[in-house]
């Protein structure tokens, strides 16, 4: 067993769950849009819970639908589709589980070994868990829940898209400094950026809190109450509670991923020429060029380290609540105020049509 003070200082996205209603419509939607395979299915004998393996570069997401009773079942009713479980790989899941529970994290169910694998669940925020992993370096995640391989399934040419990059979280007002002390404390996460964002009459607080392996990334999300109702309130109401609002994807050339998306048919949000005609006289791309960022909409930034640039998809979610970004970094290790501004302006800007 891994030493206890240690045992939370080796962690890796290892899956992302989402709890859907309809597997093959959110199949169609991140095979079809976002270019991922399916790497592995359950077998019919599954009964009345289904789940699919979806893959590209380091990326693996389960998605599960169930009309049984199920934790993906519970989800949905409250939620509809989601993220639902966070898997996280450690060396030792029992020793993980063991010091979070020493540190206050809250049991969902203890660890369990079949076969090579171990996993053990915790609390997260609102109805998300994390599940810790421990597999052998040659299994998959197919291995972590028994589904069955599917054939071929490295052959789907995607779009470049590489790891998960983090996770923005929403929550109810008043939980964003107890959440924040929840991951410092349970996981020994470190609190990395704070900031206030004003967007029109309404205003956010942001504060990231990171895995010490740096592989795990939550941008947690609270309205400032003191403002207008916005897109956070809207994501709590219409999601039923805190949630994942989105997931960000990296990539290693955001000009060659976003335009296979567009060429998939998927719509992204778009950026006013005004960004771009200001841009020199803030920051020089050294990646990309003006021209190419504004023919995609694209958004640059820069931290201490280096710079990064962001896109938001549109949601197609039923409820407008979870919707995907694409993210390159390219030195950066944190996140850009400006960027964080641009990005939430651009969501409310797609509200408001939606309003119209």
């Amino acid at each position: 067993m891994k030493n206890a003070a240690h045992a939370l200082e080796d962690m890796a996205i290892d899956y992302v769950e989402l709890a859907v209603n309809d597997i093959e419509k959110a199949l169609s939607w991140l095979v079809d849009g976002y270019g991922f395979a399916v790497r592995a299915r359950s077998t019919p004998a599954g009964g009345a819970t289904r789940s699919v393996n979806l893959g590209q570069g380091e990326i693996d997401l389960l998605l599960t639908e169930s009309t049984e009773d199920h934790p993906a079942r519970a989800y949905t009713e409250r939620h509809s589709d989601g993220v639902a479980d966070i898997g996280i790989r450690v060396p030792d899941a029992a020793a993980a589980f063991a010091e979070a529970m020493r540190r206050g994290a809250q049991p969902v169910s203890e660890p369990v070994t079949t076969g090579a694998v171990t996993t053990a669940t915790i609390v997260g925020f609102g109805d998300v868990t994390h599940t810790f992993v421990q597999r052998p370096d040659d299994s998959t995640v197919a291995d972590v829940r028994g589904l069955t391989a599917t054939p071929g399934s490295g052959m789907a040419p995607g779009v470049g898209l590489r790891e998960v990059d983090h996770f923005a979280v929403c929550v109810e007002p008043g939980r964003l400094d107890r959440t924040v002390e929840y991951y410092l404390r349970a996981l020994d996460f470190d609190l990395i950026l704070t900031e206030r964002i004003v967007t029109g009459d309404q205003a956010m607080c942001i504060k990231v809190v990171q895995s010490k392996s740096r592989a795990v990334t939550l941008t947690l999300i609270e309205a400032d109450t003191s403002m207008a109702t916005g897109q956070i309130d809207d994501f709590l109401k219409n999601h039923d509670g805190a949630g994942v609002q989105h997931m960000a994807f990296s990539t290693g050339d955001i000009i060659t991923s976003v335009r296979g998306l567009t060429d998939r048919g998927v719509e992204l949000l778009s950026t006013p020429t005004a960004y771009y005609t200001a841009l020199a006289g803030r920051v020089r791309p050294t990646r990309h060029t003006i021209e190419h960022l504004r023919e995609l909409s694209i958004l640059v930034d820069e931290d201490h380290d280096g710079q990064l640039y962001q896109i938001f998809a549109k949601s197609v979610h039923e409820r407008r609540t979870i919707f995907l970004e694409i993210i390159e970094r390219a030195g950066a290790t944190t996140f850009g105020s400006s960027n964080i501004k641009n990005l939430y302006d651009s969501v409310e800007q797609q509200r408001n049509s939606c309003a119209d």
